[in-house]
């Protein structure tokens, strides 16, 4: 047997041994990987202090806004979409975050002055993502030392591309369900005993099962239920991931393609089914009960979701992509310059048999890539696709090209080995430097410079409310039974003033979560989708949310909005849109307009860069703040 080899069957029954004596060796391990763990949380943390802009609203309206209206209370201001009243999201990733905000609240808030109270709220999600995210990471290199063996060069290349991976410099440590879930799969994956998709030959003619012990002690039995206590958590968060658990028990259960000798007897088979009902059902009735909690009665989300997204086919609504789009833009993407040889590592896992890696290692590796094929193709048949919703496949695909792309810029003949820093020699290093300096100026530009204003804005903005108003900075709210004194530090009744109006595409700023104090009454554009209607019908194709009748007619949506003989919503002390609105402002409050009798000039007072480029025309341009005046003097209205 080869030294690699050894080492890998090490690794990959290691966990068998449960129970056995600590030895120096196992505390070496330990150690190492502890201090692992607190090299990259300290790497994703800088990571998230480099993160400053906005990616897409899913970030904080299915996450930070259910969980600040959690903590806070139906009054705080928090913004709970058309998802959110129609119940098909899970209350689990929102109660997350919920708790750090408690966390803040509870042990600091009292003592704590608002304005530094109001940035700690804004860091506590920061840290727990920070969390998660380096929890993925950890993971992914773990599963990869299973597989390649402990400390060899390819697990630590699994290890360099994640960390190093522009897509998740730009989105891991952002509050995204999918990235919750890519951290919850990465660790089921871990945790999952790849023995049962085969063993070595024991030699046993007798019988057409491996004689191999699986799943025979307390520690191979808790792994199994942990991996299937967090691929349930997984699926409850996005039913999607169920793709990948369908794959992995297809194989298992078919064996097509695997090697060597099944340990399914039935023994083991009733195990896992037993396992599976077990874990499933309890952690299906924390979500029946944490559901019942936050939504009032008994409801199940993933049914729901499914309902409205497949059913009523709702997520056209918000966009359609070509059936390839995946494979042409979502793996490329997901993985930009490491793409060849995650390729190439696909297409070798097929015949990985043909290496000298154990037979578990060869056939996780096919099943990885069942995963990854099987789940493309499923959701390609969905209208509505974005690459985010193949995160939790990275993990895999990371895996995939690690030999690969080892042997490329290595020196290694055996990516499975351990080599030494002084032993390890490099190849085409200029091509190596120029793929990390690609990465690094993608990740760079996306999460520090591309699209900040709309970060920006809501700090600007919630400077002038600390400034104007420094009396009604109270997290959560009093009680309305406000004073009307306007003496500075004293609270004002500002339910009369709208501070800010966005005339901006639907959920293109965060909200509460960054606007923090729910005394700064703002308003937005909305964008819900036509809940009621039948798909296909004339009504669905006829309808238009409030976004889309804004930008259709512009001074038309302002004069429904302030109509010229009539009161109207409130006026704004602060109009805040893309630079190119503002001749439809300056048409609507000019001496001849419509809004003439409000008196407002308006005046720049802020304005930020969006970026080189966008996915909405409409937001291209400079992010604007105009001052209406409207709160600043008193006015004679005409009638």
């Amino acid at each position: 047997m080869s030294p690699k080899k050894s080492s890998n069957d090490k690794a990959l029954s290691a966990k068998g041994k449960g129970g056995a004596a600590q030895n120096p060796l196992s505390s070496s391990i330990r150690a190492q990987t502890q201090e692992a763990l607190a090299v990259i949380f300290a790497v994703r943390l800088i990571n998230a202090l480099c993160v400053r802009t906005f990616f897409q609203p899913d970030e904080y309206f299915q996450a930070l806004e259910p969980a600040w209206n959690m903590l806070f209370g139906e009054n705080s201001g928090a913004w709970l979409t058309w998802e959110w009243q129609h119940k098909l999201r899970s209350s689990v990733h929102p109660a997350v975050f919920a708790l750090g905000y408690y966390v803040v609240q509870s042990f600091w808030g009292p003592s704590m002055a608002p304005t530094a109270k109001a940035q700690w709220l804004l860091a506590a999600p920061k840290v727990l993502q920070t969390s998660f995210a380096a929890l993925s990471d950890w993971y992914t290199w773990r599963l990869a030392e299973k597989l390649y063996g402990h400390s060899s060069i390819a697990a630590w290349s699994v290890l360099l591309m994640t960390l190093l991976n522009p897509w998740q410099w730009y989105t891991s440590t952002r509050t995204f369900s999918n990235c919750f879930e890519t951290t919850l799969t990465a660790m089921a994956l871990y945790y999952w005993p790849w023995e049962l998709l085969g063993t070595q030959d024991d030699g046993n003619t007798e019988s057409k099962y491996s004689s191999s012990p699986i799943l025979e002690t307390w520690s191979q039995v808790n792994s199994l239920r942990l991996s299937l206590v967090l691929a349930a958590f997984a699926v409850l968060l996005r039913p999607t991931n169920a793709l990948i658990w369908l794959a992995v028990g297809t194989l298992v259960l078919t064996r097509a393609t695997l090697d060597g000798k099944s340990p399914l007897t039935r023994r083991n088979l009733l195990v896992v089914f037993r396992e599976a009902i077990l874990c499933g059902s309890f952690v299906l009735g924390l979500s029946l009960l944490a559901d019942r909690q936050y939504y009032g009665d008994w409801t199940f989300p993933p049914f729901t979701w499914l309902h409205f997204n497949v059913a009523q086919d709702l997520a056209v609504f918000y966009g359609q992509n070509d059936w390839h789009y995946y494979l042409s833009q979502g793996i490329p993407l997901l993985c930009t310059t490491i793409t060849p040889f995650v390729l190439k590592g696909l297409f070798r896992s097929l015949d990985a048999e043909t290496s000298n890696w154990p037979i578990t290692t060869t056939n996780t590796l096919k099943a990885l890539t069942f995963i990854i094929v099987t789940t493309i193709a499923s959701l390609s048949f969905v209208s509505h696709k974005e690459v985010r919703f193949i995160t939790p496949l990275l993990p895999a695909l990371h895996i995939l090209a690690a030999p690969h792309i080892t042997t490329f810029f290595t020196t290694a003949v055996d990516a499975a080995a351990t080599y030494s820093p002084s032993a390890l020699g490099w190849k085409r290093t200029p091509l190596l430097a120029a793929g990390l300096l690609v990465n690094a100026i993608i990740g760079g530009y996306l999460a520090s410079f591309h699209a900040a204003a709309p970060i920006q804005v809501m700090s600007f903005l919630r400077t002038e409310f600390e400034s104007l108003h420094p009396g009604n900075l109270a997290i959560p709210p009093r009680p309305a039974s406000a004073t009307t004194t306007t003496t500075a530090g004293e609270e004002e009744d500002l339910s009369q003033e709208l501070f800010a109006l966005f005339l901006t595409p639907c959920h293109a700023t965060p909200w509460r979560s960054h606007l923090v104090y729910p005394d700064l009454r703002a308003r937005a554009l909305t964008c819900e989708p036509p809940v009621d209607t039948t798909p296909g019908s004339l009504e669905r194709q006829k309808y238009q949310d409030e976004t889309r009748r804004f930008y259709a007619d512009q001074v038309g949506f302002l004069r429904k909005l302030w109509p010229p003989d009539a009161p109207g919503e409130d006026m704004a002390r602060y109009i805040v849109g893309f630079e190119g609105i503002e001749p439809t402002l300056r048409e609507y409050f000019g001496p001849s307009g419509p809004g003439k009798r409000h008196k407002i000039e308006l005046k720049e007072v802020w304005s930020s860069w969006n970026g080189l480029f966008t996915d909405d025309d409409r937001k291209s341009g400079r992010l604007v703040v105009w001052s209406t005046g409207f709160y600043d003097d008193v006015w004679p209205i005409e009638p």
